[in-house]
């Protein structure tokens, strides 16, 4: 593979998480929900070949009960395997 095709598949991972944000961001906001931090996190996005991750970030403990209420989880203990 050319330095230019790599180059053009790293940009297109990097295209892909930010749909994949965007996508997370507006479903969020259906359900009255928004992650103030959520990103792309920008160390996995350096490099020749980056493989980058979608950062939630933090929130309130509010967000998060009403995140776990829209998941159907209130009131449930997570499995801590």
């Amino acid at each position: 593979m050319t330095t230019t095709e790599r180059r053009r598949v790293a940009a297109g991972r990097v295209r892909e998480a930010e749909d994949a944000v965007e996508t997370l961001r507006q479903g969020l906001k259906g359900v009255g929900l928004r992650l103030p931090s959520l990103r792309i996190d920008p160390v996995s996005c350096a490099g020749n070949e980056p493989a980058p991750l979608v950062d939630l970030g933090r929130c309130t403990i509010d967000t998060a009960l009403r995140l776990s209420a829209v998941l159907g989880l209130d009131g449930q203990q997570g499995d801590r395997a």
